[in-house]
């Protein structure tokens, strides 16, 4: 059971969005099930092609957390923070304002560590990846003007159907009172005429 691959996922995923100087965050599940006694040593490499891989940040075995090449600068020690949850199955991996730069392929690589004969051995690995996109802050304010300018211009051509209808009720409105004016008119220069009875000589 001991030399059997952990079972490993990384989420959100396969691919993430993010928009330039949000914080994004990463988890690590660890679903195998493994002895008591051994520890697991979790690894986050950020790789920008797949020919390119750099370790990033490491917790080992005793919980301690560890940066590596141009990650040990402090700039990037206050963006990058790895956590474990108190059961130890979810590692979250935090990164902070998250830059063009940080655009790739993350992978968490996670390893089962146990005494044997008084002596570290790893007995097991497991690998699980995901993608961030990165979007630019200029094109989500593109996008965000033409999603704007779409919905004005939905309005403007509702605003001017609306104009049109109103116009055609007034006219509607207006020939309807022209024509019950003429009528009554009408009907009352036939009520002012005069009539007369003539007497017949016959009768």
């Amino acid at each position: 059971d001991v030399c059997e691959a952990l079972n490993v996922t990384v989420s959100p995923g396969p691919t993430v969005r993010y928009s330039e100087g949000d914080n994004a965050t990463l988890y690590c599940h660890i679903s195998q099930k493994r002895k008591t006694d051994n520890l697991l040593a979790v690894r986050w490499v950020f790789a920008a092609s797949p020919t390119q891989e750099y370790l990033m940040i490491k917790m080992t075995k005793f919980g301690s957390v560890q940066y590596y090449g141009n990650y040990t600068h402090n700039f990037h020690k206050q963006r990058l923070h790895l956590l474990k949850d108190k059961h130890g199955t979810i590692y979250k991996f935090l990164i902070l304002s998250l830059q063009q730069t940080d655009q790739g392929h993350y992978i968490c690589k996670v390893q089962e560590i146990g005494k044997h004969r008084n002596k570290w051995t790893a007995w097991s690995n497991g690998t699980a990846a995901t993608e961030i996109r990165v979007i630019s802050s200029k094109s989500s304010d593109d996008s965000t003007f033409k999603k704007n300018h779409e919905a004005w211009k939905f309005f403007e051509d509702l605003y001017v159907y609306a104009v049109f209808v109103c116009s055609i009720g007034i006219i509607s409105v207006l020939l309807f009172t022209l024509v019950i004016l003429c009528q009554s008119l009408l009907n009352k220069r036939r009520s002012t005429v005069k009539h007369y009875l003539v007497k017949c000589p016959q009768n």
